[in-house]
C-alpha cells in the first residue's frame, strides 16, 4: 500500500466473514494488520554521560510556553529503551549514524570502545554509517565493527583495557552507497532485514537500508576515505528496490545520515519550515520506501516529504543529538501485502536528574526523571575511573565564558583563542615559524564555561583537561606549511558557498591576521583586494608565508582544498595539546576580541 499517515493508528482489517448468497460459501477472514515498534537514535557522538545544556520542551503547567528539561545520558536512555522494548516485543532498534567520533574524553581516550560497548548493551540491531565514523579512516571503522585492539600509535591510552579484549559492535553497520573502488563491493552491507510475526502467525520482513551523505569526502580527512566512492543516496536506494521486491520484501525503511531543519519543537507534528538536503533526497525516492530515519543536522523533527511520484508522503524523522531523545515509531504492517500501511512517530525525551547541567537543573513539573540502567552505569563508572586523573587535571583558567557563537562577520570568542593557541604552538622557528593559524569551525565541539562544577574540585574559572578535550576531541595534529599570498586569498574565498550554495564555513583566524570581505560580491571575489594583512602589513600575492592549520584541513578537509597544495610541511603538536599549553601559559584567558574579520554588505 502507498498511503502513510503520521500520528495515525492502524486501520481496521477487512470484514471477518463474508457469506455468498444462497450458496452458503464462506470466505476466510483477511489476516489482520499488526503493529511493530521501531526505536531510533542518531548523532550520539559518544556522549555516555549526560551532555551539558537542556532541551526546550512544552510546559505541562502553562500551555503555550516552554521549559528547559535536562536530557541525555546513556544510562537514562537505556532505561527508557528497555521499557519500550519490554512493552513491544516485536521491535527493531536502529540508528542513523555518527554514533562515534567527536566524542567526549571518556570515550575518545579509549578510541570509542566504551561507546560501542554501551551501545551493545542497548541492543541495537542496525546502524547506518555517519561521516564521523570515518574520522579515523575505514580501517579503524572496520575495527569498530569486527573488534580487535587498537594498534596504531600513542594517542590516548591502551585499548582493550577493561576485560583484555574488544569484540566490536554487536549491531550491523550498513553503508549501501559507500563502494570500494578496487572491488566494487560496499564497505558494509547495503541492507539487512528483520522478520516480524503477526498474532495469527503471518510473517513479514522489513528491510533497513543504510546510507551516509554523499558529500562525506568533503567533510572528513581525505586520506580516511581514500579508495572509496560515495554514491548518490536516492539513486542507491532506488536501485535496491527491485532486488528487495524480488525477494518478497515490500516494507522498506531507510536509515540515512543526512538531514534537515525545522522551526518547530522536537515533536511538532506540523513540522513548520521543514527544509534541508534530506528533503530533496526523499523527493527523489521510489514510492516503495515507507519510512526515512535521518540525522546529521542535530535537529529533532517529525516530518514528511513527497516521494518521487509526487503523491506518496514518506515520514521523515530525526531524534536530535547526544542521546537527548529517542524516536518512537509505531509501524503497522499488512501481513497479506507485507507492506507498511501506517506510521505513527514521536520523539521522546530522555529525562535525566539534571545534576550534570551548569548550573544543576531541576526537572520541570510533568516530566519524570528516568532511573539509571545499572549495567550501563557500571560500565561508564569503570571508564570514568580510568579517565578521571587526566579529565580532572586543571590546565588553566578563563576570565569569562568562551563561546562558539559567531558574530556577523563569522568570528567567535572561542575560535579566536583556539587559533591563537595554534599560532603560539607553531610560531617558533623550530616548530614551523608560522605567521598565521586557521581553524575550521566544525572542529570546535563545545564551549568553555566559567562556572562549570562538573569536574571534581574545580573552582569558578578553572579549566580541566576534560573540558578542553570536549572542545577539540579529534586528536588532529598541527601542520605548518608555506602558501603564497594568492593561495591565502584563495583559501579565504573557499569559505563561501561551502558546503553548499549560499552557505559559509568561516574559519577562525589568529591575532595579527586581518581581512575584509564584501558579502554582496560573487563567490570567488568576496575578499576585498588589498585587505589581507599580517601584523599590519598587506599580504603580497607573490610572496610566501608560513601558515598553520590542523591535519584535517591540511589535506583539504571541509572543502578547503587550497591547503592541500601547501609546501614545506612540518608536523607539529596535537591540537588539544596546543590549547592546553596556551591555557597554562596565559591564564586567566579572556574571550577573543572578534575583531579580525570585517564584513561589509
Amino acid at each position: 500500500m502507498r498511503l502513510h499517515t503520521m500520528h495515525t493508528v492502524a486501520r481496521c482489517a477487512a470484514a471477518a466473514l463474508l457469506v455468498a448468497g444462497s450458496t452458503g460459501l464462506a470466505f476466510a477472514a483477511a489476516p489482520a494488520p499488526f503493529n511493530i515498534k521501531i526505536v531510533a537514535l542518531n548523532d550520539f557522538h559518544g556522549n555516555l554521560a549526560p551532555p551539558a545544556g537542556t532541551t526546550t520542551a512544552p510546559s505541562t503547567t502553562s500551555p503555550g510556553t516552554t521549559v528547559r528539561v535536562p536530557t541525555g545520558g546513556i544510562a537514562f536512555l537505556s532505561t527508557l529503551l528497555q521499557q519500550i522494548k519490554a512493552e513491544n516485543p516485536q521491535n527493531a532498534v536502529v540508528a542513523a549514524g555518527d554514533l562515534i567520533g567527536a566524542s567526549p574524553l571518556v570515550s575518545a581516550l579509549f578510541h570509542d570502545e566504551p561507546t560501542i560497548e554501551t551501545l551493545n548493551l542497548l541492543g541495537i540491531d542496525f546502524a547506518s554509517v555517519g561521516n564521523h565514523e570515518f574520522d579515523k579512516g575505514t580501517s579503524e571503522l572496520t575495527r569498530m565493527q569486527k573488534g580487535g585492539c587498537y594498534k596504531k600509535g600513542t594517542v590516548g591510552v591502551d585499548t582493550c583495557i577493561v576485560d583484555g579484549g574488544f569484540n566490536g559492535a554487536n549491531f550491523k553497520y550498513l553503508a549501501a552507497n559507500v563502494v570500494k573502488d578496487k572491488t566494487g563491493e560496499t564497505l558494509f552491507p547495503a541492507y539487512k532485514t528483520k522478520e516480524f510475526t503477526s498474532p495469527d502467525g503471518k510473517k513479514a520482513k522489513v528491510a533497513f537500508i543504510g546510507l551516509v551523505l554523499e558529500g562525506t569526502p568533503s567533510i572528513v580527512t581525505p586520506a580516511g576515505v581514500a579508495g572509496m566512492t560515495f554514491k548518490d543516496e536516492a539513486d542507491t536506494v532506488n536501485a535496491l528496490v527491485p532486488t528487495l521486491k524480488a525477494k518478497g520484501i515490500e516494507a522498506i525503511v531507510v536509515l540515512i545520515h543526512q538531514g534537515g531543519t525545522t522551526t518547530g519543537l522536537y515533536d511538532d507534528p506540523a513540522c513548520p519550515g521543514f527544509t534541508g538536503d534530506i528533503k530533496g533526497i526523499v523527493n527523489a525516492l521510489d514510492p516503495a520506501v515507507d519510512l526515512v530515519i535521518s540525522g546529521h543536522t542535530h535537529q529533532a523533527y517529525i516530518c514528511s516529504a513527497k516521494a518521487k511520484d509526487g503523491i506518496k508522503d514518506i515520514p521523515v524523522t530525526s531524534g536530535g543529538f547526544y542521546g537527548r531523545m529517542l524516536t518512537d515509531l509505531d509501524v503497522t504492517v499488512d501481513p497479506k501485502t507485507k507492506d507498511i500501511t501506517a506510521v505513527s512517530a514521536h520523539n521522546l525525551l530522555v529525562v535525566n536528574d539534571g545534576s550534570a547541567t551548569v548550573p544543576p537543573t531541576e526537572v520541570p513539573a510533568g516530566y519524570v526523571t528516568l532511573a539509571k540502567d545499572p549495567a550501563e552505569q557500571n560500565l561508564i563508572d569503570t571508564y570514568n575511573a580510568l579517565a578521571a586523573p587526566l579529565a580532572n587535571a586543571k590546565i588553566g583558567s578563563i576570565s569569562a565564558d568562551l563561546l562558539r557563537a559567531k558574530n556577523a562577520a563569522g568570528e567567535s570568542p572561542l575560535g579566536d583563542v583556539i587559533a591563537d593557541a595554534q599560532l603560539a604552538a607553531t610560531a617558533a622557528p623550530e616548530f614551523g615559524a608560522a605567521k598565521v593559524a586557521f581553524m575550521n569551525p566544525g572542529g570546535i565541539r563545545a564551549d568553555l564555561i566559567y562556572n562549570n562544577a562538573y569536574y571534581t574540585g574545580e573552582a569558578a574559572g578553572d579549566i580541566a583537561y576534560g573540558e578542553a578535550f570536549n572542545v577539540q576531541p579529534f586528536y588532529n595534529t598541527l601542520v605548518t606549511m608555506t602558501l603564497s599570498g594568492a593561495q591565502i586569498k584563495a583559501v579565504l574565498e573557499q569559505q563561501f558557498d561551502n558546503p553548499a550554495v549560499g552557505q559559509t564555513r568561516m574559519m577562525e583566524v589568529s591575532g595579527g591576521f586581518a581581512y575584509t570581505y564584501d558579502n554582496a560580491q560573487p563567490t570567488g571575489s568576496k575578499i576585498v583586494a588589498g585587505s589581507i594583512q599580517i601584523n599590519g602589513v598587506t599580504v603580497d600575492p607573490a610572496a610566501s608565508y608560513r601558515v598553520t592549520c590542523n591535519s584535517f584541513m591540511a589535506t583539504g578537509g571541509d572543502n578547503f582544498t587550497t591547503f592541500a597544495s601547501g609546501t614545506n610541511r612540518l608536523g607539529g603538536a596535537l591540537d588539544i595539546d596546543a590549547l592546553s599549553d596556551y591555557l597554562k601559559a596565559n591564564s586567566p584567558v579572556p574571550p577573543g576580541p572578534q575583531n579580525r574579520i570585517t564584513r561589509i554588505n
